[in-house]
């Protein structure tokens, strides 16, 4: 059972995050993010994502109890009750995530790098389709993936866009990531891949001119892309807290059986 004593309170610019703070604010004396111990967020997943994102640019990397006043919650506990929310912050069971890393050159040859928590995804820029090799490990798996797009998620991105591309839901501690095509046209009958963690995949655009691809990981984008490598961020660890009974693992399995 976690015991904090330093909680900074997190609020995003939504109506409703905006017109719930105040109550939380009189619960405790909150501090600055950076003398906290473990942080509450209020708001939505998008909210969430920039709030860890955030944490693996400062390298402070606290505990984060997310309050869902947004739309989904997936990555956020239910509102409810306020005044008994420290007593389940100390009840809690954290969760811990692996997020990746993602190296791009552009057709420019511009190089630059970005971590995704949920997935990475290459999406095509115009009414083309887009023609992307996909390596994994070094080795060529596909010559030419004809698509509107393909992309790899992490276990707690899996049932995000990964789902809506009618990829796989992973387990959260399968330590696997599904590689996923968007509108694939050939080839025809490819439906992706689930592969460790631990491998590496590299997409590299053929016809960047006339084909142009962008990139996206999580909410930051890159377009006019040449080549995109992806692989585990090793040593970035990130801590999520979960009501018991709620925690992420749990709401995976059951998005499994959601008809």
């Amino acid at each position: 059972m976690a015991h904090f004593t330093k909680l900074a309170l997190l609020v995003s610019d939504s109506g409703k995050a905006q017109e719930a703070a105040p109550m939380f604010r009189g619960l405790t004396d909150w501090v600055p993010l950076e003398d906290a111990d473990a942080a509450v967020v209020l708001g939505g997943d998008g909210f969430m994502l920039q709030t860890l994102h955030a944490m693996l640019e400062s390298g402070h990397r606290i505990p984060v109890y997310g309050v869902n006043l947004g739309t989904v919650g997936f990555l956020m506990n239910k509102h409810r009750s306020i005044e008994k929310l420290l007593e389940r912050l100390e009840e809690a069971k954290s969760v811990t995530i692996t997020p990746l890393v993602m190296d791009v050159v552009t057709q420019e040859g511009e190089e630059c790098r970005f971590c995704a928590i949920n997935e990475v995804s290459l999406l095509r820029e115009t009414r083309q389709t887009a023609k992307i090799e996909v390596k994994v490990n070094r080795r060529v798996r596909i010559k030419e993936l004809v698509c509107d797009g393909v992309l790899v998620a992490t276990p707690a991105g899996s049932t995000a866009y990964n789902l809506s591309a009618n990829g796989p839901i992973l387990p959260l501690e399968s330590q696997m990531l599904a590689l996923t095509p968007i509108s694939a046209f050939r080839p025809r009958r490819w439906r992706g891949a689930i592969l460790p963690d631990r491998y590496n995949i590299t997409f590299t655009v053929h016809e960047p001119d006339k084909r142009p691809v962008s990139v996206v990981a999580d909410q930051k984008e890159i377009r006019d892309v040449a080549q995109v490598r992806i692989a585990r961020a090793e040593g970035e660890r990130l801590t999520l807290l979960f009501d018991p009974g709620h925690s992420l693992d749990e709401r995976i399995v059951s998005e499994q059986f959601v008809t």
